[in-house]
């Protein structure tokens, strides 16, 4: 697909897809956060591991559950208003969460911050989507998840250096301001389509065609039946749901009892892990652009991803040098996953595809919902 854009055209889609990605970042932050500050929660609220595991993984609840939602009214209500009531619901339960007295409370706030968030990134691929050309995608989605990916670096060593200097609840209610602030934005400057800004005839009806907003339930039945649409669900479910209850939560309180690291040290290694993330992010969308192929490259990350693990597992005590190198190309290969969203748009329609991308970033957060709470149990069965 060829789109013909005026220039006022191509300034407007800048600032749609920055508004996408800043709505992107706070979600990734929010993602892994945790981890940081995973002592400060428990102190906080005087919990077990098993608790503060429900608490992080709330967010993957809600997360998983509003997915395919989410694709559906992107494909429906457009990426415009999702973005705009996301922003406001998870700067509400940042908010929440920032200044909540109890527990019930924080994961209250906890579980309004994965509602809002859920509508970033399928919103953003929305919008890439329906903005760019097709041949642009992997390398966009890649690049635009380097710049939300920011927010897992800034959710480790910065986040628990600011949690230190201001206190973890100041931090949250800093970020609810700002999530806030990009739901407005958003209604005032997101457009659906390049369609709905003084396009061309050309463009307007290349870029500006609707899907039937009756007909969600047999699109969605579409995308579900393709067998294709499959292989990326799983693929996620298994590596994302490894990256983010370990890195997400349990990567400090390891490195910290295991490893004999500080507190500042694995916060680190989190930040190096996510580094490593966001750079592969960036990389293996071209590579994959330019190969015009996406399996090879997906079985080998998740190859290469299962050998870090055994490291971590079965070798024993390491040297930090090995050991930041180790996160960063476990970070690296992790972003092989991210082709899976590329091969869910490609087998199917293109009108559907916010549908199509929701349907397999189920297992981003399915994945970790299990994971999470699960580790903390077997957690709990041991530590001191």
């Amino acid at each position: 697909m060829t789109l013909e854009l005026n220039p006022a055209q191509k300034r407007l889609r800048s600032v749609v897809l920055l508004l996408a990605v800043g709505a992107y970042l706070l979600s990734f932050f929010h993602r892994v956060a945790p981890a940081a500050i995973a002592g400060d929660l428990a102190a906080a609220f005087d919990t077990s591991a098993a608790s503060l595991g429900v608490l992080a993984a709330t967010y993957f609840y809600v997360y998983t559950l509003m997915q395919i939602p989410t694709g559906v009214l992107a494909d429906t209500l457009g990426p415009r208003k999702i973005l705009t009531l996301g922003g406001l619901v998870a700067g509400v339960g940042s908010l929440l969460f920032g200044l909540a007295p109890t527990f019930d409370l924080a994961v209250v706030g906890r579980t309004l911050v994965g509602l809002g968030v859920s509508v970033a990134f399928i919103a953003m691929l929305k919008l890439v989507a329906v903005w760019y050309e097709e041949r642009r995608f992997a390398t966009l989605t890649g690049a635009a998840m380097f710049i939300g990916n920011l927010g897992s670096v800034s959710a480790g060593a910065p986040l628990a250096w600011a949690a230190q200097a201001a206190g973890w609840r100041a931090v949250f209610v800093v970020v609810g301001v700002l999530s806030l602030a990009i739901g407005v934005a958003s209604w005032f400057l997101v457009k659906d389509r390049p369609g709905d800004v003084s396009a061309t005839p050309a463009t307007a009806g290349a870029a500006g065609a609707r899907v039937d907003r009756t007909a969600w339930l047999g699109n969605l039945m579409t995308v579900m039946k393709n067998r294709a649409t499959w292989p990326g669900f799983f693929v996620n479910m298994g590596i994302a749901g490894s990256l983010f209850s370990f890195a997400g939560l349990w990567a400090v309180p390891y490195f910290t009892q295991v490893h004999g690291m500080t507190r500042a040290v694995a916060s680190n290694h989190t930040s190096v892990y996510f580094i490593g993330f966001a750079i592969g992010c960036a990389v293996i969308g071209r590579i994959s652009d330019r190969m015009g192929r996406r399996k090879p490259l997906m079985v080998g990350g998740a190859i290469l991803h299962a050998l870090g693990w055994w490291f971590w597992i079965a070798a024993g005590p390491l040297p930090s040098g090995f050991t930041y190198a180790l996160c960063s190309a476990m970070g690296l290969v992790t972003a092989s996953l991210t082709l899976s969203w590329v091969c869910a748009k490609e087998v199917n329609p293109p009108l559907l595809s916010g549908t199509a991308t929701s349907v397999v970033n189920v297992g981003v957060f399915l994945g970790p919902a299990i994971l999470q709470p699960l580790v903390g149990w077997v957690m709990d069965q041991g530590w001191q």
